[in-house]
């Protein structure tokens, strides 16, 4: 396992262009309310009328979940209510290991031709997907920190890096931070999903962290959490009964 020391959540699409207008409509903008009455957002995904999935770093004293959302500054009827957050009972805030949360929605979601869940990859994912992509609402450039109000998105390609083999519950990409392309270079909004060929959610966006001129960007890995949002689900739909 590689753990770096400064890590950063991310909040960032950076290099990214405009997706087509609700192309992803599992995409959940994650508004979260602080004490002392501040706002703070995360990325999310929906993963059925009943539950949405975004990173444990992103808990909060409460949220509002706003779904069928391409422009963030249109209003939109489609807001959601938390019931109660699913934190991983092992989320480290120090390492960001087990980054994973599932949130309770209510009332349930509508689905519709802009609101629709996404699958998640299983267990039985043997190989590293390639090709996948992330996006958001968070800054599109590292210097000016511009915050764009239209969804993002970027390709990006996963490596499999000597210095993660070992690691199992979350994916490692690491990059040059002298490479003149460096700001180029995306890693998604923390909470949102890394979606890959098949069109399933491959990794939730965790963190970021430096050690000299080395950039590690770090997706928490869904495959290897499957029995514990299964579990968790069926526990939280319990409750209700």
């Amino acid at each position: 396992i590689c753990t770096f020391p400064s890590a950063k959540t991310t909040n960032r699409v950076i290099g990214g262009h405009e997706a087509k207008k609700h192309s992803r409509p599992y995409m959940v903008l994650l508004e979260m309310h602080n004490l002392g009455g501040t706002k703070t957002f995360c990325g999310g995904f929906l993963l059925n009328e009943n539950f949405m999935m975004t990173a444990a770093h992103c808990q909060a004293n409460s949220y509002s979940v706003k779904l069928g959302l391409h422009n963030k500054q249109d209003h939109i009827d489609d807001t959601i209510s938390v019931q109660k957050a699913f934190p991983h009972t092992e989320y480290d805030s120090a390492t960001y290991n087990n980054d994973i949360m599932l949130l309770k929605l209510s009332p349930k979601v509508n689905i519709n031709d802009n609101v629709k869940p996404i699958a998640l990859a299983d267990h039985d994912t043997e190989f590293l997907p390639q090709n996948c992509s992330v996006s958001g609402w968070g800054e599109t450039n590292w210097t000016t920190k511009l915050l764009p109000s239209k969804l993002m998105e970027i390709n990006v390609t996963l490596k499999d890096d000597v210095l993660c083999k070992n690691a199992k519950s979350y994916l490692c990409i690491f990059y040059d931070m002298k490479q003149p392309n460096f700001t180029d270079i995306d890693f998604g909004d923390s909470g949102g999903p890394l979606v890959c060929e098949d069109g399933r959610a491959f990794g939730v966006v965790s963190s970021f962290f430096r050690i000299n001129d080395t950039a590690k960007f770090r997706y928490t890995k869904i495959p290897d959490f499957q029995d514990w949002i299964k579990s968790t689900m069926k526990k939280a739909l319990k409750m209700n009964q």
